[in-house]
């Protein structure tokens, strides 16, 4: 059973990264070198987060053990059953996992990860040009690492008394990527602990949460102009470049690898400059080099990137405007059934149509979701404050002050598992969600920005990955040391967790163990007060960058997003009233096609029945003429039989002046129908 939970979780977890990336990346337009990275840093992060209960609730059965070994010599008399946890994962298996999923990230987020964040945004047109512009944009960053590595060496060699072996050099390793995570970790965890119960009180507050969309609105019409215009600009670069190189240059082929990644209206503007007749020459013209023309081809993929990223963010934010509009002016319906202004663009599936109508739509958006929003907010907060208290508190050991200790004692006390397991993944997912929720929204300027709806760029993408392997492991320290699981913190001598063995000691470092790592995380209450203030947001808005206030100071982009909102709406109404128009015009003449078919269906059948009769009487005078007279009428038969012959085989002597039309054939037996056949074919 351990076995199957622990393969479970693995499987579980590498779909839920598979699925954020999927929502954030591009898997067909992305280079597959950024997706197997990211989904590579995301997975191991995600799975130490999920695993790491399985490795507290393994520790754990040391009582188990002890329960075996004493309790049942004891109880021998009487029938004491001591039960094996359903997750217990055997001895040496947890050791070799952390150890692989540490390493790989920690090489992932100090190594792999920076060379293929710098490959993915070089511009040049060859695999071994993006390697040397990834080497030489790297090489400060693994230099540093290097001299700082051989100084402690140096300094390790010089001083004898410090004997230091292998394990204790990578414990130091450790120790430096911990604190710098850690350092980072403080800052977003305390953004996250006021921000994400705010965020969800802030929903239920539906015209709050319009006026915040409409400043949104301003702001990202702000956004989409300067994309639009610097992608102009880049464009109009490309064309000069386009119309200088010609097609037999040695650069033709670059310019072409550039004008692949430009959009196709602009591919169908500029065409490809085939001129046969005009060859280049390198005395008279001056022609870019093979480094402008990187330069530019990086300018076009970041200008590209950018414009279709706000063209999609535009649209996804009108619809979340169109909602908040209409839920505000259903709320006041007495008819209790939602009405949307405009119709969904795709058809309603038997989920809105049996299950979601428009009265369940109606009391979910204007009477539950308000009080499921409050109440969930309001569950957070105590959440919040519970870490809060815990961080300032869970370096106290006698007597126990931290919360999450004492929950954790006291399913102890009482062995159950399963309980255990339960209160460290709702703690550990919730100090998670906070941190990456953080790293999810923050956003510096536009060199890192996590957009939702496949519009995060390959940069962004791995710099995530990289923040997520240095937050991960410092994160999960933290949480144990909350629960007091480290030793290195809690100064408690008990068995160490299979993660923390592969941590190594902190007291190699008995600064950072007894003074970093017990107060800087107290700091968390400072971060939470400003974060409840805004203050970060309020300098933000005196340095210039127009941040929501909900006051005067943005009351003007409030009010040019509602106009924008508002021209939105009456272009995209009269777009549906267009198509209404043509749909009813379609329909009405349609119904007169059909009409007119039928018309002509019950003309052809009459025209074919009077010919019919008109055929019968003329065979039936026909045949009286011949019972009327014998021989005579034999002969005038055989000589009619020769003239009707002769008559189908001459095609164009005839006396008829009907029969002389071009395209007409008359048959020698309806010669004497001449004047009926008038009469038939007058309307033809």
């Amino acid at each position: 059973m351990s076995g199957a939970a622990l393969g479970i979780e693995i499987v579980v977890v590498f779909f839920l990264a598979l699925f954020l990336l999927h929502r954030y990346g591009d898997f067909k337009k992305q280079q597959r070198m950024v997706l197997f990275g990211t989904l590579l840093a995301w997975y191991l992060c995600f799975l130490i987060v999920f695993i790491l209960p399985l490795d507290v609730s393994t520790h754990k059965t040391v009582i188990f053990h002890v329960c075996e070994h004493i309790l049942c010599s004891y109880f021998q008399s009487t029938q004491h059953v001591c039960y094996k946890p359903w997750s217990y994962i055997p001895d040496g298996i947890m050791p070799v996992f952390w150890r692989v999923v540490y390493w790989t990230s920690q090489c992932l987020t100090w190594l792999l990860l920076p060379f293929m964040q710098s490959y993915a945004r070089s511009g040049g047109f060859s695999i071994t040009g993006k390697i040397k512009t990834a080497l030489i944009e790297n090489a400060i960053y693994y230099g540093t690492y290097l001299f700082i590595f051989g100084s402690l060496l140096i300094y390790v060699a010089v001083h004898p008394q410090w004997r230091l072996s292998w394990y204790e050099l990578q414990t130091i390793g450790i120790t430096a990527a911990n604190t710098w995570g850690l350092f980072l970790l403080v800052l977003l965890l305390g953004y996250g602990l006021v921000e994400i119960p705010r965020s969800y009180w802030e929903v239920s507050r539906q015209g709050h949460l319009l006026i915040k969309t409409y400043f949104k609105a301003a702001k990202l019409m702000t956004e989409k102009a300067d994309s639009e215009e610097n992608l102009e600009d880049v464009m109009e670069e490309v064309r000069k470049i386009n119309e200088s190189i010609k097609y037999n240059h040695p650069l033709r082929k670059n310019v072409d690898t550039i004008l692949r990644k430009c959009p196709v209206e602009y591919q169908e503007k500029m065409g490809r400059n085939m001129d046969d007749y005009e060859d280049f020459d390198d005395k008279h013209n001056t022609y870019p080099t093979e480094r402008s023309l990187s330069k530019l081809h990086k300018q076009v993929i970041y200008a590209v990137q950018r414009h279709n990223r706000t063209r999609v963010q535009w649209q996804i934010l009108l619809e979340q405007a169109f909602h908040l509009e209409d839920v505000a002016k259903n709320e006041t319906s007495t008819s209790r059934q939602f009405i949307h202004s405009f119709a969904p663009p795709e058809p309603v599936g038997w989920f809105r149509r049996y299950i979601y109508t428009p009265t369940i739509e109606w009391y979910w958006e204007c009477l539950l979701k308000q009080w499921f929003y409050r109440i969930l907010s309001v569950v957070l907060a105590l959440f919040s404050v519970a870490v809060v208290w815990s961080e300032c508190t869970f370096f106290s050991t006698r007597p126990v002050l931290s919360l999450f200790a004492v929950f954790i004692q006291l399913a102890e006390r009482d062995y159950n598992y399963l309980y255990i397991e339960m209160a460290c993944f709702i703690t550990i997912f919730f100090l998670c969600t906070c941190v990456y929720s953080t790293v999810f929204r923050i956003r510096v300027f536009n060199y890192y920005y996590l957009a939702s709806h496949h519009q995060t760029d390959a940069y962004s993408l791995q710099f995530s990955g990289m923040l997520f392997c240095r937050l991960t492991p410092p994160l999960c320290l933290n949480f144990l040391g909350l629960i007091h699981m480290d030793s290195a913190i809690s100064h408690q001598e008990k068995e160490q967790t299979a993660y923390t063995s592969i941590m190594g000691s902190m007291r190699v470092l008995s600064f950072i163990a007894n003074g970093f790592y017990i107060y800087y995380p107290m700091l968390i209450v400072i971060l939470c007060i400003a974060t409840y203030f805004s203050l970060g947001t309020r300098c933000l808005n005196l340095l210039g960058f127009q941040q929501f206030m909900g006051d005067e100071m943005t009351s003007d982009l409030i009010d040019e997003g509602r106009e924008l909102l508002r021209r939105e709406r009456r272009k995209r109404q009269r777009i549906e009233d267009g198509e209404s128009r043509r749909r009813e015009w379609r329909e009405r003449y349609a119904q007169r096609d059909e009409i007119a078919a039928r018309n002509r269906t019950s003309m052809s059948e009459m025209k074919e029945t009077n010919y019919g009769e008109t055929l019968n009487s003329n065979t039936n005078r026909q045949a009286k003429y011949t019972r009327g007279s014998s021989q005579t009428g034999r002969d005038s038969i055989e000589l009619l039989q020769d003239a009707e012959t002769l008559d189908f085989n001459a095609e164009t002597l005839t006396d008829d002046p009907l029969q002389s039309e071009p395209g007409r054939h008359a048959g020698g037996r309806y010669l004497s129908m001449s004047s009926s056949r008038s009469r038939i074919f007058d309307d033809v």
